[in-house]
């Protein structure tokens, strides 16, 4: 469904996901060509004490960034205004959809199900949309230009890379199988608290007459706890990742620099060479930390993009009719005949065979005990297409 509803989406904005393409491509292969450019620098131009040189490269690295830093503007730019563009029509689109349900699909999924899909499930899967603009994008171009420059520096150290990738795709993947089960779980809480929460706001005067202030406090409190716990447990997971990327990027550089200072004292390697294979080494390491942390927002993503699918898939109960009546008499009458009504799933029906007539001029009183039906008949009026 996730994949469905991006295709749908964001054919309209192409231009913009062409942009957002291009500009990361410029700053991906600016980032590649800066470490090369400083180790010329090193080796050329410092240990040579060549100042022109020196200045010269050190032009021409001022002049890349300039417009790796313009290149980014414009790719989250043209990024930012896709997903926005997404989420707008997503919510558009489930707004209208959710007009058009009778009170049968709306009782099926409930309302505050129904809040939450148009709200914080399009935000999922507007911030994925956002986030692989941004991020995953240029994660590949990085990780596999990052490789063929750091070979092109040194040979004889990449071992250290074959270590160290998969060290830290491990590591982040064993707290990602343990985040994923939180964040399935999150989207059902946040349901219960808007649940709970607007049947308190809907029953305010009853719970008010019957004194159940602090009843409905420990109901919120218990949903609002759940909720609290599941987003405590997926937040430590999530600050436990960035500890060990560090650590697993403070070994790799530490490695790259003990076992390169032997590579230079033996003179197979220069001093701006090794700083070029570290700084290719940190944005490979970077390019699959982002990567997976794309991996996070996925299977949430995913499950809202499900919802969102369940609403925009369901085909209302009630359909206007083909020659709706626009215009009508002052006084109208109004007519039952047989008329049986029984809700989804119910053992038996609350109406059955009923038939009266309400006549213009005249009250009509529906008189019966509690639970007999009556609320269940006035209502069949609104959603009646004749």
């Amino acid at each position: 469904m996730l994949g469905k509803l991006l295709v749908r989406y964001l054919r309209p904005y192409w231009p913009l996901l062409i942009g957002v393409v291009v500009f990361q491509l410029i700053q991906s292969i600016a980032s590649l060509y800066l470490p090369a450019l400083n180790a010329d620098i090193i080796d050329d131009g410092v240990a040579k004490g060549d100042t022109e040189f020196i200045m010269r490269t050190g032009a021409v690295m001022l002049l890349i960034t300039l417009g790796q830093i313009a290149a980014a503007i414009l790719a989250v730019y043209f990024g930012a205004k896709a997903a926005m563009a997404l989420g707008r029509d997503l919510r558009a689109s489930v707004f209208r959809r959710v007009g058009e349900f009778s009170e049968r699909e709306v009782a099926h999924f409930g309302a505050p199900s129904l809040i939450t899909r148009s709200t914080n499930d399009v935000q999922q899967v507007q911030m994925l949309v956002l986030m692989t603009c941004t991020i995953l994008v240029s994660a590949p171009i990085l990780s596999i230009g990052g490789v063929i420059m750091a070979l092109r520096e040194d040979l004889v150290l990449s071992w250290i890379m074959v270590v160290a990738v998969p060290v830290l795709l491990l590591a982040v993947g064993l707290i990602i199988v343990r985040m994923v089960p939180q964040f399935r779980k999150m989207q059902s809480r946040i349901d219960n608290v808007n649940r709970v929460l607007r049947e308190q706001l809907t029953g305010i005067r009853v719970i008010r007459a019957f004194v159940r202030e602090q009843r409905e406090r420990e109901r919120f409190e218990v949903a609002n706890e759940e909720l609290t716990d599941t987003a405590l447990r997926a937040g430590r997971l999530f600050a436990l990742m960035f500890p060990v990327v560090m650590l697993v990027l403070n070994v790799s550089s530490v490695a790259v620099l003990w076992f390169g200072a032997f590579r230079i004292e033996d003179g197979g390697m220069q001093v701006g060479s090794l700083i070029a294979f570290l700084s290719y080494l940190i944005q490979i390491l970077m390019a699959v930390m982002m990567a997976t942390f794309m991996a996070v927002l996925l299977p949430r993503a995913t499950v809202s993009a499900d919802r969102i699918g369940e609403v925009l898939e369901t085909e209302p109960s009630v359909v206007a009719p083909v020659s709706p009546i626009t215009e009508v008499a002052s006084q109208g009458e109004v007519e039952l005949r047989d008329a049986t009504f029984a809700y989804p799933g119910a053992e038996a029906a609350v109406l059955h065979e009923l038939s009266f007539r309400a006549r213009p001029g005249k009250m009509t009183a529906i008189v019966g005990s509690t639970g007999a039906g009556k609320t269940t008949l006035v209502n069949l009026f609104p959603g009646s297409s004749t």
